[in-house]
């Protein structure tokens, strides 16, 4: 080959390969902080390699899942605040492998932007390591995309993957125990989590409020704090439960809310009734349905309504397993039953 002396380079049409090596080198540590038994959390291969007998596992099923951010991340994006929607990607992911009863293990991420911001870059990988610290996942590896002309300015968007694994007779439903009167303990979310925000722009710009104004709901945090709460990550609350056969259903509240998502837990011939006054509405949701003047219906079917993750558990086990819930850490209570459908 011959050097050209007009000739063009990647960088002259926007993609710099020196700061993504740059970004590679910085969050090699962060990697390497996820490391647990079948993985060591190492970057720069081809691929990543998962021990299961070494995880513990002898005769197990592998569950996939992925899943994104949304629109929650314009908000990183217009105020800078990038340190936790990097949580909210891993969350979206392991919360739906614990509903299959499994337990995460590999996460893998894909950041795409149209000009790569090497500081802002890894601060949203610190929060996908974190995210994985808290749900025992190994950071394996991730795919980062510089894409002139196809993001603006400073936008990003973000993708993950997680690998989960579950023994063969541990796989959540378990449709056929279910009953009429089986009890439904909800647990805590810390805020909208990561759905319905489209609607919440919408909604914040109805209101005239800007992202730097203290929030309504949240005394001393600024409105776009209070938003930008990541998502909650059941997974070391509820894997034992689900472990021990203490579990028949698990679902996680995402987009379509209380409405969509307990009926992909329950067996035919049931359906969930809802105590609705059995808890509290967070006040970031009364907020929201306040100035957006949103039913209730629509609230319920948007957003989780204050319940980030729903379990299904007979009456008899209900009392040592939101006693349990409980010493974790977890804000659980009963929430409602099936019934009939």
């Amino acid at each position: 080959m011959t050097d050209r002396p007009n000739g063009l380079t990647y960088a002259q049409a926007g993609v710099d390969i020196d700061a993504g090596a740059e970004l590679v080198e910085r969050i090699k540590p962060l990697a390497r902080a996820t490391r647990r038994p079948g993985a060591d959390g190492s970057l720069g291969g081809f691929g990543a390699l998962f021990d299961l007998k070494a995880a513990g596992y002898d005769d197990a099923l592998i569950v996939s899942t992925t899943d994104g951010v949304g629109t929650k991340l314009k908000i990183a994006i217009e105020t800078g605040l990038h340190d936790t929607v990097g949580i909210d990607l891993v969350a979206m992911c392991v919360n739906d492998l614990l509903a299959q009863g499994a337990e995460p293990l590999v996460f893998l991420d894909y950041f795409a932007t149209g000009k790569l911001d090497v500081e802002a870059a890894t601060r949203v990988v610190a929060g996908i390591a974190e995210g994985c610290r808290q749900a025992g996942a190994v950071l394996a590896g991730g795919e980062t995309a510089e894409m002139p002309g196809m993001y603006a300015g400073g936008d990003y968007d973000l993708a993950g993957f997680c690998l989960g694994a579950v023994n063969r007779d541990g796989v959540l439903p378990r449709l056929e125990r279910q009953r009429v009167g089986d009890v439904m303990i909800g647990l805590g979310s810390s805020g909208p989590h990561s759905n319905g925000f489209s609607l919440i722009r919408r909604i914040v710009e109805r209101s005239g409020l800007k992202w730097d104004a203290e929030a309504p709901f949240a005394a001393g945090q600024s409105l776009s704090q209070a938003l930008m709460t990541p998502t909650r990550i059941y997974v070391r609350s509820v894997l034992p439960l689900a472990k021990g056969g203490r579990v028949k259903g698990g679902a996680h509240i995402t987009g379509g809310g209380l409405i969509e998502n307990p009926p992909r837990m329950i067996a035919e011939g049931l359906k969930p009734l809802f105590d609705w006054a059995a808890w509290p509405l967070p006040a970031v949701f009364e907020w929201l349905q306040a100035v957006g003047g949103v039913s209730d219906e629509e609230l319920r079917r948007t957003f989780n309504c204050g319940i980030g993750f729903l379990l299904i558990v007979s009456p008899e086990l209900t009392a040592d397993v939101l006693a349990e819930l409980l010493e974790a850490g977890e804000d659980a209570f009963i929430c409602g039953q099936l019934t009939a459908a």
